[in-house]
């Protein structure tokens, strides 16, 4: 039996990601024209468009839609912004920010999965402001700035280089903690320091290297 993936989009913002408080025009207009069914593995599509996290391999997941819009709505990102995106993954959350914003840089630590999500944006036709480097956001090095840093995985400690990136005002939005219960969090660049705003609790699987350290019992 064919799916009516436009039916099923629709379905997904009106009872999944608007009903969690993603209310923003513009957010749900991108959620709401994106096929989400071409970022999803192929044996997965039928389910592109369920409440949940879907693997992508390398144990890492696809976020939840709901969780993707409220990230996206956390950030709101501006047409005249540029985004630094730490872990590509599918490449889905990219295409959504890069339709909000001027441009995005994505990191993706996983050869194969960056090499997948440029196929896809490129399928899509939406890569001519998204550039995707196979790169571990822990070890990269730059001097760029950026108007916004969307993370996409869990840490245990948010690397001081992260909010060194931000422009003066910029905003990045990470989840950090311990599971099952994360923080999600909204960090902006002040004059006076960093200043943190607690979102919402949710849980997510750790960027690689992100973890807590093990803990010894004696």
């Amino acid at each position: 039996m064919s799916i009516d993936y436009a039916k099923a989009r629709e379905t997904m913002v009106e009872q999944q990601v608007r009903p969690w408080d993603v209310l923003d025009v513009r957010v749900l207009e991108t959620i709401a024209s994106i096929p989400r069914e071409a970022f999803v593995p192929e044996a997965l599509r039928a389910l592109a468009y369920s409440d949940t996290a879907l693997p992508i391999g390398h144990g890492e997941a696809m976020m939840k839609p709901v969780l993707e819009g409220r990230t996206l709505q956390s950030l709101l990102p501006a047409a005249e912004e540029c985004v630094l995106e730490i872990g590509t993954g599918s490449g889905y959350l990219t295409a959504c920010l890069a339709r909000l914003s001027r441009e995005v840089v994505s990191l993706e630590r996983h050869a194969d999965l960056a090499d997948a999500a440029r196929a896809r944006l490129q399928a899509q036709g939406m890569a001519s402001n998204i550039g995707i480097e196979h790169a571990d956001a822990l070890a990269w090095q730059t001097t760029r700035q950026f108007d916004v840093i969307c993370v996409t995985g869990a840490v245990d400690t948010v690397p001081a280089q992260w909010l060194e990136w931000l422009k003066p005002d910029g905003r990045l939005f990470v989840v950090q903690g311990r599971s099952p219960a994360m923080d999600a969090m909204l960090m902006r660049r002040g004059v006076n320091g960093t200043v943190v705003e607690s979102l919402f609790e949710t849980d997510l699987p750790y960027l690689a290297g992100a973890a807590p350290r093990p803990e010894f019992i004696f």
